[in-house]
This record gives structure tokens, sequence and C-alpha cells, in this order.
């Protein structure tokens, strides 16, 4: 016995004192878009909680109790702002002092053009692949205020995450800069795509403005259906997260196909087709042109 503890305690001074764990400040997102682009910017320095799932619906979302208390402990909060969490605030007055910071600061929006939100900005800036700089910017600047100590990493990471996604969306723009000009419709349920239009150079129109207006009336149903007929578009998408339904009758009643689903507003489970922003982003914009592009 004298002998294995001797064992033990050689092995134990051989080995040295026990690593401290890595110290991460916690992070907390108003959706999961955020999330991983906040995960893509901290690296290992952060531990990072979104307050919504994975697909959830974010315009009326509703915190449960549970919501909240994944939220405690966080050391800074990020959410969108230009109207969209209209949850958010009160949410966060469970948390106590909390410093949020809004990601959409520094965004030129784009005014929606009517509705019952007209004249508000459109709040889905995110979905801009040049929109992306300023949210990384914003979360890197946000993350090295909580923990300056980290802040050349996190800085770096921004970067980093930058180049990627400018790497992965030149093809796809390339590829709709060379559809006709009178092809480049995006037309949708929701008016969600703004900024990725504007991007994109691509026309956009919707059967509703915002998620949390009046979806797929009768009278909004008529008038895209009048706007498919005059500018000969050739599909409809809706978006992951609303009934598919309202496109789906457009499509049968204009002739037209129905292009699929793209995504928004929330991420898919990691063994879903949108676990991360870039991959919200890229299969978004592949739909879009293989819809286009598809020969009737």
């Amino acid at each position: 016995m004298r002998i294995f503890a001797v064992l033990g305690f050689l092995m134990a001074f051989s080995l040295g004192p026990a690593m401290p764990a890595l110290a991460q400040i916690k992070v907390l997102t108003s959706f999961t878009v955020f999330a991983d682009m906040a995960r893509n910017v901290a690296g290992e320095h952060a531990e990072v909680v979104s307050i919504t799932k994975e697909g959830a619906e974010i315009h009326m979302f509703r915190p449960t109790p549970g919501d909240i208390k994944r939220g405690l402990g966080a050391d800074v909060a990020l959410w969108n702002g230009l109207g969209l969490e209209t949850w958010f605030e009160r949410y966060m007055e469970n948390l106590g002092d909390v410093k949020a910071h809004v990601l959409s600061e520094g965004i030129e929006p784009i005014l929606i053009a009517e509705g019952n939100y007209q004249g508000r900005a459109n709040p889905h800036a995110w979905m801009s692949p040049g929109n992306a700089n300023i949210y990384i910017d914003n979360i890197v600047r946000a993350l090295s205020e909580t923990d300056p100590d980290n802040a050349d990493a996190y800085a770096a990471n921004g970067e980093a995450y930058k180049a990627e996604i400018a790497a992965t969306f030149a093809p796809i723009r390339a590829s709709i800069e060379a559809l006709p000009e009178e092809k480049r419709w995006l037309v949708s349920s929701e008016a969600a795509f703004s900024y990725l239009a504007r991007d994109f150079g691509l026309k956009e129109a919707s059967i509703w403005a915002i998620n949390a207006d009046s979806q797929g009336s009768p009278q909004q149903v008529r008038r895209i259906i009048d706007l498919i007929n005059e500018n000969e578009i050739p599909v409809i998408f809706s978006e992951s997260t609303v009934s598919p339904e309202p496109a789906e009758q457009v499509a049968r009643e204009t002739g037209i196909a129905y292009g699929g689903v793209l995504y928004v507003d929330s991420l898919s489970t990691p063994d879903g087709p949108v676990p991360t922003y870039i991959d919200l982003l890229k299969v978004t914009s592949q739909t879009i042109v293989t819809g286009l592009t598809a020969k009737p």
C-alpha cells in the first residue's frame, strides 16, 4: 500500500498543479442567427446562448420562464433592434444590469413601402452579405468592451469571418448578375429579403410586409397575382417560419413555380439544412438562383 501511495504522489508531482478552466464570458443573443455569428467572433473565449431556439418565429416570440432562466448570468446581450424583437427589452428586465448592444447600429435601413408598417425600417438587415460586416464589427466591439483582455482575438476572428463570407457569396452574386435584368425578381411571402435583393440587384415583392402583420389576405394575394402576371415573374418562395400555403396558392392561380423555402429568422438544428449563418444565406441565395434559372 505504501508503494502505491508513493507512486500516486510522484505522478501528481510530475503532472504539476491542475490547470484552471478557461475563463469565459457569457454572451446572450436574441435569436440563433446572432448566436452563430457571435460564436465565430468569440471562439473559445465565450459561452454563447440564444434566447430563442432553432426554427422559432422571432417577431412575436413570448419568452417562457425557461427562456429567462437560460439568460441568467449573462455578461452581455446582443439584439437586432429596428423594431424586430418587440419582446426583448421586457425580457432583459428579468436579468438585471446586463448591457445590451444593438447589432444593427450603423446600418442604412430600407423602409417598408406598404402595409401597416409602411415607412418603418425593414428589420431583416442581416440578410445581406454586405451588412454582415457591420454586424460582425458590432459584435467584435461588444465583446471587446465586455472582455478587453481578449479584444485582439475577437478582432482577428471577426476579420477572418468577414473574409469567409465574402468568398462564399462572390460566385452566387455573379450567377444572379448573369440573369437578364427583367428576370431578376424575388417574390416571397414576407418582405424579409429587401437587403439581400438590394445586394444582388433583384427587384423584390411580397404578399405581406412583416410576419407580425396580416398574412395572406385576399387583397394581398390578388395584388401579388396581378404583379406576377404583369411582369411574367416565373417563381414565388415562402419562408421557413411561416405557412407556405399563401405562396402555393399564388403559384397555382398564376401557373408559376413554387420555388420552395427560404431561410431568414432562424437557423436549423445542427443536422438541418441551415445550421449556421453562412448556410442560411447560402441556401437561401442558391434557392433563389435555382428558381430564377429553372426552365419552364
